[in-house]
């Protein structure tokens, strides 16, 4: 079988896996220093029954942290069978299901709700889970002739980045994460405490280990409310330094997805596909659209604890 082709690394690039271990004719072109690759000579729908290609795959995700393809003209089925290789799919509570394939959320935006807002910020998928996804594979149905682009963020280099004093500092720390707080807050208040009845905030370290390559990740996003074990006498004074001490750290700690060294961005084109790790990553869909149209659908795969 021929080796996958893989376009000279640039320098810096992520080598978690060595490309001599991957075995097929993939084209691989990594499209940032840090975070980022697109894949050719590949068709998904013919992948969701090649379990060869699937551990390709999973292997180049795992460098690279997030994949793009063009032209995946597959059945929604194949989009849920694919997925399915690297686990159970997961619903979302908020966001509809296609009634024939759960576990495809349907992710479209409208003229109709030009206020619905709630991608437009760096989160990772589903962190008010106690068991956050896996990852995700996101097709584009529909998208405006310009706008609509998604940024995707390394976090394992985030947090390799962050000064060593900072580091120090958020060793041990563990923070919640709520569903009620996001998608809740705009809803009715009986609406909004059955949300948070059904799914009661998650707690996760701030600093996560990767299962599958050790990597740190920094695992603070827009659904982080706040630290649960600051308020120690190694950071605490007095009760008034509690709040602004622990909310600047969070907000500094949030802010690091924003840095351009660990982004890539991808520009949608119906059939465009993205298979991001959502245990080291994080994203942000523009909102620069609106009125048109933009539909996706995306499988998100069931993931483990983080503890």
């Amino acid at each position: 079988m021929p080796s996958t082709t893989e376009a000279a690394p640039l320098k810096g690039a992520p080598a978690v896996v060595s490309s001599a271990a991957l075995k097929t004719s993939i084209q691989v072109e990594p499209l940032t220093c840090t975070i980022g690759a697109e894949l050719r000579n590949v068709d998904l729908g013919a992948a969701s029954r090649d379990a060869d290609t699937v551990a390709e795959i999973r292997a180049l995700l795992l460098k690279h942290k997030v994949l793009f393809l063009r032209d995946q003209d597959f059945s929604r089925a194949e989009h849920v069978a694919f997925a399915r290789h690297f686990g159970e799919l997961e619903d979302h509570p908020v966001a509809g299901s296609d009634p024939e394939h759960p576990g495809l959320v349907r992710i479209y935006k409208s003229p109709d709700t030009p206020n619905d807002r709630y991608e437009n910020a760096f989160h990772t998928d589903a962190t008010w889970r106690e068991k956050p996804p896996f990852g995700c594979v996101l097709r584009c149905v529909e998208t405006p002739e310009v706008g609509g682009d998604t940024i995707w963020v390394n976090m394992a280099e985030a947090y390799a980045r962050l000064p060593e004093d900072i580091q120090l500092k958020i060793e041990g720390l563990r923070a919640r994460h709520s569903i009620e707080a996001s998608f809740g807050a705009a809803m009715p208040i009986e609406k909004r405490l059955a949300l948070h009845a059904q799914f009661p905030d998650a707690e996760h370290p701030v600093v996560r280990t990767h299962p599958e390559t050790g990597e740190k990740i920094l695992f603070v996003n827009a659904f982080t409310t706040h630290f649960t074990n600051f308020h120690t006498p190694a950071n605490v004074r007095f009760g008034q330094d509690y709040a602004p001490a622990a909310g600047q750290l969070l907000n500094y700690l949030v802010s690091q997805a924003a840095i351009p060294e660990f982004q890539v961005r991808w520009r949608w084109k119906k059939n465009s596909v993205a298979f991001w790790d959502n245990r080291s990553t994080q994203h942000y869909a523009v909102m620069d659209y609106p009125p048109c149209h933009r539909k996706m659908e995306r499988a998100g795969i069931i993931g483990t604890a983080t503890y």
